[in-house]
C-alpha cells in the first residue's frame, strides 16, 4: 500500500485542546503549506472565507435545506486547534478545505458506535502509569510548549498507530467510511497542490491516513451515501455550550480553563492570574478574597503538583487550592468559581457579512433596536407594556414563542396588573436551529409568526385551540391572525355539542381581553366571543352534568371554576345573570351528579346569590340521600375553607355527616374528600382541624389495663391509610 508523501504533514489533535493548538500553530508557522486540510464537513468550504468576521466561540451551522430542523453544529473556540488552523490560513492567505464524511450523509442519522467502545487515551494514560486520561492528555499535551511540534505530532502518531493495530477490528463502518472520504479529498489536495499540505484531524484518525489504499477502495466505501441539499452559516457560541456533553468535539468539562490556558501559555503566568480571576470572581459577589489569599493559593497549587509529579498546577490542584484558601473548604462560593471561570460565560460573535436567512436578519436587527442583546447569561425582564420600548420587546418575545423559539420565558409567579409582563430571558446558542426551521414561514418575526398563527387558526378543531391561538395572536398583535383565530373560534363552537368544551375557553378569553386594549386590539371584539360562548355553555351545562361518570363530572367542576373566574373577570351585567341563572337551574336538579352540582352551590353561596339557609337545606338533602352525597359534599369543599370555618350551621351539618358515616362509608368517601380538603391552605385545615377539636372536647379517663401495643400498631397503620399518609 502506497505511504503518504513526505510533504503531507499529519497534526493528530484532541478537539478543543490549547496544547494541541499551541502545536498546530507552532506547526503551520514553521512549514507554511500551500494547502490546509482540516476535519470538518466538506459543505462548510465555502463559509471559510467569512473567518475574518468571527470572534469565537462559534459555530458552523449546516441543516438540510427540505428540512431546516435537520441541522447539526460543529463548534469552535479560540483554543481549538481547528480554529488556529483557520486563522492561520485566513491570514496568510492559504486555502483551507474541510474534510471528512459530508453532512448530507450524515444529518438526521445516528452515529454508529464502533463495535467495542474505544478510549485511546485512557488506553495511553493507562500505559503510563496515569488513572485519569484527562490528566495524563493534559501534562503531556496541554502545558507542552510545542518547541518541537512536528515531534509531539509523530509521537501522537505513532502511540494512536499501536493502538489501531491493536483494536483493528473493533473499528465501526461509519468510522472506516469517514475516513476513506479523507483520504479522497487528500488524494485531491495532492493534486491540487505541489507544495507542502497540513491535515489537521483528530488523533484517532492519524492511523488511517498515513497510507493511501486504491481510490477504488475508498469510493466503494462511500458507494450508497445518502444525498440531501445542505445550506450552512456561522452561529454564536459559548462556553456553556461546549460544555454540554452532545455533539461534535462538545463534552468539554472546563472551556474557561482551557481558554485560560491558551491566553496565558505564551507569558507563563497561568496560575497566579487564574487566582487573581478568581479572587475577581468572588469580590464581585461581595464575598472575601484578598491578594494574600491569592499568593497562598498559588503556592497550596504548586505543592500539590509537586507532591503529585505534574510538571505545573492542573485543573484539580488549583480547585482544590481554591476550595481551601479562597473559599474556606465552602463548596457554594467553588460552584461560583466553577460556573464563571472553570465554564465560563463568554458568548462569540458573528459579523455582518456572514450569509444568514432573513428571517436570522431581522431578528439581529430587532435585537439590536430593541436593544436585547443575545446574552448566554440569563436576565430577569419586567416590562411595562404603556411603553413603546418595552410593548415592543414583548411582541417580539411572544412572536419568538410562537416560532418555537423560546429566547425568553413568560415569568407568571412576578407578573401582576394588567400592564406589566415578567420575562426570564437567555439565549442558548442551539436556538439558532429553531431560528433556520422558521424561515421557511417568512423573511420577518412578524410575518413569519404570523404565518403560523394562521396555519394553526385553520387547524384548530377544538374551542380551547381556537382561543389559545386567539390569546398568542393579541400577545402578538398580529391583527390578521386574530382575525383568523376568531372566525376559527366561531367554526369550533358551532361545532361544539359538550358545554364544558365552550365552557373552559374562557378563562383564556378573559385573559386575553384584560390585555386586547393595551396591545391595540378591541376588546369588544374579544368579549363578544366570551359572550357567546358563555351564553352557550350556560344553557348546555344542566344537561351535561346529568347521568355522568365521576371522570366527566371532574371535568365538569374544572369547568364551572373556569366559567366563574372568567364571567367575574371579562362578562357584562347580562351575562353574567346567564351564568348566574345556570348554576341556580344546576343546583335544583335532583338527578345531576354531586360533584358539579355541589361545586355550583359553593360558588352561588360565595357569590351570595344563595344565603345559608338555602345552602344549609340543600346540603342537608345531599347528605341525607343514600346515594351521591360524598360527591356533593367534595364538590362542595373544593376551594377554600374560609367562608365554611366561619358558618357554625354548615359546619356543623357535614361535621355531623362525617360522624355518622359506617367505617366502610368512611373509607368509600375518603378519595373524594380527600382531595377537596387537600386544596385548602395550610392555616385553613388547621383551623378546620381547631374547630373540630374545639367540638369535641370532653374529659376522658385514662385506660386502667395494659396497654395493646400490637393492637395501637394495627390502628395507627389504618389511620395512616385513611388519611395518606406514609409511615
Amino acid at each position: 500500500m502506497p505511504k503518504l508523501p513526505d510533504r503531507v504533514t499529519l497534526l493528530g489533535i484532541r478537539h478543543h485542546g490549547p496544547g494541541s493548538a499551541r502545536m498546530v500553530a507552532a506547526a503551520l508557522a514553521a512549514i507554511e503549506p500551500e494547502l490546509v486540510l482540516v476535519e470538518g464537513p466538506p459543505e462548510a468550504d465555502g463559509l471559510v472565507a467569512h473567518v475574518s468576521g468571527l470572534t469565537p466561540p462559534v459555530a458552523l451551522l449546516l441543516h438540510d435545506e427540505s428540512d431546516p430542523a435537520t441541522a447539526a453544529f460543529w463548534p469552535f473556540a479560540g483554543f481549538s486547534p481547528e480554529w488556529q488552523a483557520l486563522r492561520w490560513a485566513d491570514d496568510n492567505a492559504v486555502p483551507l478545505r474541510f474534510f471528512d464524511l459530508a453532512a448530507a450523509a450524515t444529518l438526521g442519522e445516528e452515529d454508529e458506535p464502533d463495535r467495542v467502545a474505544i478510549d485511546p487515551l485512557g488506553l495511553l494514560a493507562e500505559a503510563a502509569g496515569f488513572d485519569d486520561p484527562e490528566r495524563w492528555w493534559e501534562d503531556v499535551v496541554e502545558h507542552h510548549a510545542a518547541a518541537d511540534p512536528i515531534g509531539l505530532a509523530q509521537a501522537v502518531a505513532e502511540a494512536m498507530t499501536a493502538l489501531r493495530d491493536e483494536f483493528a477490528d473493533h473499528v465501526g463502518q461509519r468510522t472506516l467510511r469517514r475516513e476513506a472520504a479523507m483520504r479522497q479529498a487528500l488524494r485531491k489536495g495532492l493534486k491540487d497542490v505541489q507544495g507542502p499540505i497540513v491535515v489537521v484531524c483528530g488523533a484517532w484518525h492519524v492511523p488511517a491516513l498515513l497510507e493511501l489504499p486504491t481510490a477504488t477502495a475508498d469510493a466503494a466505501l462511500l458507494k450508497g451515501l445518502p444525498k440531501k441539499k445542505i445550506s450552512g452559516t456561522w452561529v454564536p457560541w459559548s462556553h456553556g455550550r461546549l460544555a454540554n456533553a452532545a455533539g461534535y468535539g462538545a463534552g468539554i468539562a472546563s472551556p474557561g480553563w482551557y481558554a485560560h490556558l491558551w491566553e496565558t501559555a505564551a507569558a507563563g503566568d497561568t496560575v497566579p492570574r487564574w487566582f487573581a480571576r478568581a479572587c475577581q470572581v468572588l469580590r464581585d459577589e461581595d464575598l472575601p478574597a484578598s491578594t494574600a489569599s491569592a499568593v497562598e493559593a498559588v503556592r497550596l497549587a504548586d505543592a500539590l503538583a509537586a507532591m503529585r509529579g505534574r510538571p505545573s498546577p492542573g485543573l484539580a490542584e488549583v480547585s482544590e487550592a481554591t476550595l481551601a484558601v479562597l473559599c474556606g473548604g465552602d463548596d457554594t462560593p467553588l460552584r461560583l468559581v466553577h460556573d464563571r471561570l472553570v465554564v465560563g460565560e463568554e458568548l462569540g460573535m458573528v459579523g455582518e457579512g456572514v450569509p444568514r436567512s432573513p428571517l436570522a436578519a431581522d431578528l439581529e436587527r430587532l435585537q439590536r433596536r430593541l436593544r436585547l442583546p443575545a446574552a448566554a447569561i440569563e436576565k430577569q425582564m419586567r416590562l411595562d407594556l404603556r411603553k413603546d420600548m418595552d410593548r415592543e420587546r414583548s411582541k417580539l418575545l411572544h412572536r419568538l414563542r410562537v416560532l418555537d423559539v423560546p429566547w425568553g420565558e413568560r415569568d407568571h409567579t412576578n407578573s401582576t396588573g394588567t400592564f406589566a409582563e415578567a420575562w426570564r430571558v437567555r439565549w442558548d446558542p442551539s436556538l439558532a436551529v429553531a431560528v433556520a426551521a422558521a424561515a421557511r414561514y417568512g423573511t420577518t418575526v412578524e410575518a413569519a409568526a404570523e404565518q403560523v398563527l394562521r396555519q394553526r387558526a385553520d387547524d384548530a378543531d377544538r374551542v380551547a385551540k381556537a382561543a389559545e391561538v386567539l390569546g398568542r395572536a393579541v400577545d402578538c398583535e398580529s391583527p390578521a391572525a386574530v382575525a383568523a383565530a376568531r372566525r376559527a373560534l366561531d367554526r369550533c363552537a358551532a361545532a361544539a355539542t359538550d358545554a364544558a368544551e365552550l365552557l373552559v375557553a374562557l378563562p383564556t378569553l378573559a385573559s386575553t381581553i384584560r390585555y386586547g386594549s393595551v396591545r391595540g386590539t378591541d376588546p369588544e371584539l374579544l368579549r363578544s366571543a366570551l359572550h357567546g360562548l358563555l351564553a352557550r355553555g350556560a344553557v348546555g351545562l344542566p344537561l351535561a352534568c346529568r347521568n355522568v361518570d365521576d371522570d366527566t363530572a371532574d371535568q365538569l367542576v374544572a369547568a364551572l371554576d373556569s366559567a366563574q373566574d372568567a364571567a367575574g373577570l371579562a362578562a357584562d351585567d347580562d351575562h353574567r345573570a346567564v351564568w348566574r341563572d345556570a348554576l341556580l337551574r344546576l343546583v335544583a336538579l335532583t338527578d345531576a351528579h354531586g360533584l358539579p352540582a355541589g361545586r355550583a352551590t359553593r360558588l352561588l353561596w360565595e357569590s351570595g346569590d344563595l344565603d345559608s339557609d338555602s345552602v344549609a337545606a340543600r346540603l342537608h338533602r345531599a347528605v341525607s340521600a343514600t346515594v351521591g352525597a360524598t360527591s356533593f359534599v367534595a364538590g362542595f369543599l373544593r376551594g377554600s375553607a374560609a367562608l365554611l370555618a366561619a358558618d357554625d350551621r354548615l359546619f356543623a351539618l357535614i361535621d355531623n355527616w362525617l360522624s355518622g358515616l359506617s367505617n366502610e362509608a368512611f373509607a368509600d368517601a375518603l378519595p373524594l374528600l380527600r382531595r377537596a380538603v387537600g386544596e385548602f391552605s395550610t392555616a385553613e385545615r388547621r383551623t378546620l382541624g381547631d374547630r373540630v377539636m374545639a367540638g369535641n372536647r370532653r374529659a376522658v379517663a385514662a385506660p386502667t389495663g395494659d396497654w395493646d401495643e400490637e393492637r395501637a400498631q394495627r390502628l395507627a397503620a389504618h389511620v395512616r391509610d385513611l388519611i395518606g399518609a406514609t409511615a
